[in-house]
């Protein structure tokens, strides 16, 4: 029997999310793996103090050689992320992610769940322009060192797996909590409340990974295309797509996390997904 896309992709998102968090022993005391693992990026949006984290963030590791006293330009974070989004593009979010994983459980919440107006979909960009690109060369403290402007202002990742257990492990981190860290928080609590109504609220608003990826989606090798020929128009792709996707109008939509619910409802195999040029062909 054939597994769907849908069994495989969650499959998948918990062996990332396992293989991104390894070192759960790091929860006791509070400690940070700081090994040489650690020079590598996730692939996913994934916090570099969350104690079990083996890996950096992308985000933080671009933020951080940005806003250097050097100001350097990041190759290496620059390289390994073009090189995931022109070989998976958006593929990433909807199957490596951790704190995608992360979304959707939290979707599962019961309550009514909403569609999102399409102009929050282009916050994310200006998170990545301002506060990942502008800010860390921008704003510099006095001896010229920029500060990762997302990662302390914005990221709920941040606060959920490494802030808060970090201060539940240490006292004197407790002691020394301000405005800071409440701004955190209220971003945070806005941001799980999202993801309870509204599918991968943080993914399509805020994140700036996923906007950086979603701009890969029409160049990635792994990718989704229409059989126009197969193709009935019965609407049943865009109807399943929690992205609010319409496959055969957009399959290269930045917003797609290919995912493959549109593949598995198309009752024709009209749609596919994977890294063949033409349906019907060698897929995933």
């Amino acid at each position: 029997m054939k597994i769907n896309h849908a069994v495989r992709r969650k499959l998948l998102q918990f062996i990332a999310f396992g293989c991104s968090n390894a070192h759960l022993l790091n929860f006791k005391g509070g400690r940070i793996y700081t090994g040489k693992w650690k020079q590598f990026c996730n692939p996913g949006l994934n916090c570099y103090s969350c104690p079990a984290a083996g890996f950096a963030c992308p985000i933080g590791a671009l933020q951080a050689v940005n806003g250097s006293m050097q100001f350097s330009f990041s190759f290496y974070v620059t390289g390994m992320l073009l090189a995931f989004g022109i070989l998976l593009g958006r593929a990433v979010c909807g199957w490596l992610c951790p704190f995608g994983l992360l979304q959707e459980l939290i979707h599962k919440i019961p309550s009514p769940k909403r569609h999102l107006k399409k102009g929050f979909l282009y916050i994310k960009y200006v998170m990545l322009v301002v506060f990942v690109l502008i800010l860390p060369v921008a704003v510099t403290d006095y001896m010229g060192t920029g500060k990762p402007a997302f990662c302390q202002y914005i990221c709920p990742a941040g606060t959920l797996e490494g802030g808060l257990f970090l201060l539940a492990a240490h006292e004197s981190l407790r002691n020394a909590v301000g405005a800071l860290f409440s701004l955190k928080m209220a971003v945070l609590i806005v941001t799980l409340i999202g993801c309870i109504f509204f599918y991968r609220f943080f993914c399509r608003v805020l994140c700036p990974l996923g906007a950086i990826y979603g701009l890969c989606n029409k160049i990635s090798i792994f990718h989704l295309e229409v059989d126009s020929h197969k193709c009935i128009g019965c609407g049943k792709c865009k109807e399943i797509c929690k992205m609010e996707v319409d496959p055969v109008k957009a399959p290269d939509s930045a917003e797609c996390i290919r995912c493959g619910a549109c593949a598995d409802a198309c009752p024709t195999k009209a749609v596919c997904l994977g890294f063949s040029t033409k349906c019907g062909k060698t897929l995933p």
